[in-house]
């Protein structure tokens, strides 16, 4: 089972806000292309994946929407648009929760309003963490246990608080490489370089 953790720190928990940021500032379309890469092959989907993506612009609480590949049943494309109204349905679902609720959105596909730092703690419990630092130990002479976890950030960087935080909980540093890539680039690097292990 791989997991990938992906913290939207802009993109908006309002549906509308969120369809309406599309190709401005916020980035929302990180959002499919992360999806996008994590779950899907040519001519079929990886079912050894779930995708947590925390969206964190918002009025009350973060939205943490988490998609299981192997339960979902009608994906209904892979381009950005259907990727993105299925975030944008589980949004909809999310309307008037309190804090740290859960809901179901659709088979596969749930909705929470648990923070970040809460669900990397969670995670912590069972999965082996990891998060990208250029400066890290180069993936190829990383050993991954059967449960490795990814985090992830959209197009602003993480807080170094948040490192702090993760640093306790044992969460290693890895590299891809001195430039910094995209969320969507940095899964299919580390699909191949677990794929070839």
């Amino acid at each position: 089972m791989r997991t990938f953790v992906l913290r939207a720190r802009a993109a908006p928990t309002d549906r509308q806000k969120l369809l309406a940021a599309i190709g401005q500032e916020a980035h929302p379309e990180i959002l499919a292309h992360t999806l996008m890469n994590a779950i899907f092959v040519a001519q079929s989907h990886r079912p050894d994946v779930v995708v947590y993506l925390v969206l964190e612009s918002t009025q009350d609480f973060s939205r943490t929407i988490r998609f299981e590949a192997s339960a979902m049943h009608a994906i209904g494309g892979f381009d950005e648009r259907s990727l993105l109204g299925k975030v944008a349905a589980a949004l909809d679902v999310s309307r008037g929760m309190g804090k740290e609720e859960s809901r179901p959105v659709e088979s596969g596909v749930t909705v929470r309003t648990v923070a970040f730092e809460r669900l990397v703690q969670e995670l912590a419990a069972d999965h082996q963490l990891f998060v990208m630092d250029p400066k890290g130990t180069p993936i190829r002479e990383q050993v991954f246990a059967e449960r490795p976890c990814f985090l992830l950030t959209d197009h602003i960087p993480m807080p170094k608080n948040t490192f702090h935080t993760l640093d306790r909980l044992g969460t290693k540093r890895i590299s891809l490489g001195r430039k910094m890539l995209f969320a969507s680039q940095c899964v299919v690097l580390i699909h191949h370089a677990l794929d070839e292990r």
